[in-house]
């Protein structure tokens, strides 16, 4: 079964860390750019990170860059996203997917579903302030 499987979301307190992990299976993390997204109540989905399953390239957008580190093991076909510094704005349902397409235009943002060829079903992350 090809599937997304995200793990690690909760509550945490504004200045706190949490681990998010994406686990894949049916399908080749080799094969395709895998991204964080996140969306609020209310809000348009945002790309969060990004790696290149090939060339193992990381991509953050500027609300998180220098507090979220993305990373990977292709052998394993999971990734992870480190989220340190958290900020209540930071409060989303969070969930990996697969898409073809660049890390960059992951990054800038996604008109379509489509492009998602694997999503996960999403997990929660609560920062309170």
């Amino acid at each position: 079964e090809v599937q997304l499987v995200e793990s690690g979301g909760g509550l945490v307190q504004a200045g706190g860390s949490l681990r998010l992990s994406c686990v894949g299976s049916g399908f080749s993390f080799d094969d395709y750019a895998i991204g964080w997204f996140r969306q609020a109540p209310g809000k348009e989905r945002e790309g969060v990170s990004c790696i290149s399953g090939s060339e193992g390239s990381t991509y953050y957008a500027d609300s998180v860059k220098g507090r979220f580190t993305i990373s990977s093991d292709n052998a394993k076909n999971t990734m992870s996203l480190q989220m340190n510094s958290l900020k209540p704005e930071d409060t989303a349902v969070y969930y990996c997917a697969a898409s073809r397409l660049h890390c960059i235009k992951i990054i800038a943002g996604i008109e379509s579903d489509s492009y998602l060829e694997v999503r996960g079903q999403g997990t929660l992350v609560t920062v309170s302030s």
